[in-house]
């Protein structure tokens, strides 16, 4: 771990063995909350990854949901089958309410101290995204939310994934809040936070939620309680530009409400 100075710390998820964070958890509950939209194709599998290696006597976390948010295809059918509980977004003919509105149902739908958020179109889940996360979380006091960092392939090729990371989030940090440039994907879908701190900060609607979500947390709390852990490799679904192109502005109207220059 590095960050002792009071820094953001960073973690590598194969310095916290599975042991390890069962040890750390003690007596807490930690629940597992992915959002998903017209994931059909992925949720399965993210939702078994979970529930094969981090669930029942003994395991790791304690409470498994997803959120369906308002997908047309089969979703909330495949991820119940998988073994998560499935709970809707909205009531019947609300509409779809965006990540952070879908986030912020699945806490509702929880009482877990620690609360884990995995993105559905993940390819590549592993059991380490969950146990570093909550690792990092529980291993340092203070610590109010963990941001998942890795790298990211983009058809074929190794790395150059997280284009609206690269090109808007991090710009965004380093230019108007450089005390929070040295996290690594500021936009991660991987996420633990405290229940409370949660409650405490709220969560944005839209795309917009894990800028809004760092940039809150390090206004209430200070930088110094986020930290970040590195989990390897992330392949998942990559977005067109066009699809793109309403979180970036998102991400940027969030970044520039927080720093003041557009109004909320």
């Amino acid at each position: 771990m590095t960050g002792s100075d009071g820094s953001i710390a960073t973690f590598d998820h194969r310095g916290l063995p599975m042991a390890e964070v069962r040890r750390l958890k003690g007596e807490a509950r930690v629940a597992v909350c992915i959002p998903a939209r017209d994931e059909a194709a992925t949720v399965g599998q993210v939702v078994g990854t979970v529930r094969a290696a981090l669930m029942g006597d003994g395991g790791l976390v304690d409470e498994l949901v997803v959120v369906d948010d308002g997908s047309l295809d089969a979703t909330a059918l495949v991820a119940e089958r998988a073994g998560a509980r499935v709970v809707p977004s909205s009531p019947p003919g609300g509409g779809p309410r965006g990540k952070g509105g879908a986030m912020a149902v699945g806490v509702e739908a929880t009482a877990a101290e620690v609360v884990v958020f995995l993105d559905a179109d993940v390819t590549s889940v592993r059991p380490h995204y969950v146990s570093g996360l909550v690792g990092a979380l529980l291993g340092r006091p203070g610590t109010a939310l963990v941001k998942g960092f890795y790298t990211r392939p983009i058809h074929g090729r190794p790395t150059g994934g997280g284009r609206v990371t690269e090109l808007v989030a991090r710009p965004l940090l380093s230019l108007l809040f450089p005390h929070l440039a040295p996290v690594e994907q500021p936009l991660a879908g991987e996420t633990a936070a405290w229940r409370s701190v949660l409650e405490e900060v709220g969560l944005a609607d839209g795309y917009g939620v894990e800028m809004a979500l760092l940039l809150d947390v390090a206004q209430r709390y200070g930088a110094a309680s986020i930290a970040q852990v590195d989990l390897g490799t992330r392949a998942h679904r990559n977005r067109s530009l066009e699809e793109l192109s309403p979180m970036a502005r998102e991400v940027i109207a969030v970044a520039l409400a927080r720093a003041g220059i557009l109004a909320r």
